[in-house]
């Protein structure tokens, strides 16, 4: 079967599986080749890739699974992938509070550039004549 998890940053994997394993609120379960069509919500979770022996995990942040005919699409606001699910989930972990850092400096910043703006104004009189 093939699989495509995307988030809103574009594809993070698209290639063959034989099968998957879902972990989300409702428990666990496999789609193999020839499943039942199916679609579910993965508010924390992941989904187990297995090809042949190999097993790679992608930690999932409010996403949506769909399968049929053989094709898995995963659209997820939050993916990252590991060699383990504690390992994917840590990676969004990290990736979030860098995220919020980032927001927090730029908000910082921005608060800055407006003081500095409003001393410039009232220094040159703006508005008045």
């Amino acid at each position: 079967m093939i699989i495509s998890i995307a988030t809103h940053q574009g594809t993070l994997y698209n290639d063959t599986v034989d099968y998957i394993v879902v972990k989300n609120q409702d428990g666990e379960f496999a789609i193999m080749n020839d499943h039942t069509p199916i679609i579910c919500v993965i508010n924390e979770g992941y989904v187990k890739l297995v090809l042949d022996n190999n097993e790679a995990y992608v930690a999932v942040c409010n996403g949506v699974l769909e399968f049929h005919n053989n094709y898995v699409n995963v659209l997820a606001q939050e993916a990252q992938i590991g060699k383990t699910a504690s390992s994917a989930i840590q990676h969004i972990h990290d990736e979030r509070n860098e995220r919020l850092e980032i927001n927090r400096k730029e908000s910082s910043d921005y608060a800055q550039m407006e003081r500095e703006l409003r001393e410039n104004l009232k220094n040159a009189k703006a508005g008045s004549l």
